[in-house]
């Protein structure tokens, strides 16, 4: 049945399912991008160690897990064969970056002296 205001090519009947999770988790991956670096430009303020060298690296490898769920949240949603497939791939890697920022997070914390 036909509903007010949409016809029948209106192209938001075609979205993934799942109430379009990819628009939320594509913005919030490119903040979480940003976040990582700024805590990477804020822990070149203290003294330079091994720690902070593995910290570094640890968000910066965060830093292309979040952009990878960007990049997947997109796809999905441009694509109409696969986009719910993706979209499940994009959460689930948002949440793997999410790990490994909150153990960024618990290894800074330890770090710091």
């Amino acid at each position: 049945m036909k509903q007010p205001g949409q016809s029948p090519q209106d192209p938001s009947r075609e979205r993934v399912p799942g109430g379009g999770l990819s628009a939320h988790i594509l913005p919030t991956s490119a903040t979480m991008i940003g976040v990582c670096m700024t805590v990477m430009s804020i822990g070149h303020l203290g003294p330079r160690d091994d720690m902070r060298l593995l910290i570094d690296r640890l968000l910066a490898v965060d830093a292309l897990v979040f952009l990878a769920s960007a990049l997947l949240s997109f796809i999905s949603m441009r694509s109409r064969r696969s986009g719910a497939r993706l979209e499940r791939w994009g959460e689930a890697v948002f949440i793997a970056g999410l790990a490994l920022l909150a153990l960024g997070a618990v290894t800074l914390a330890f770090a710091l002296r």
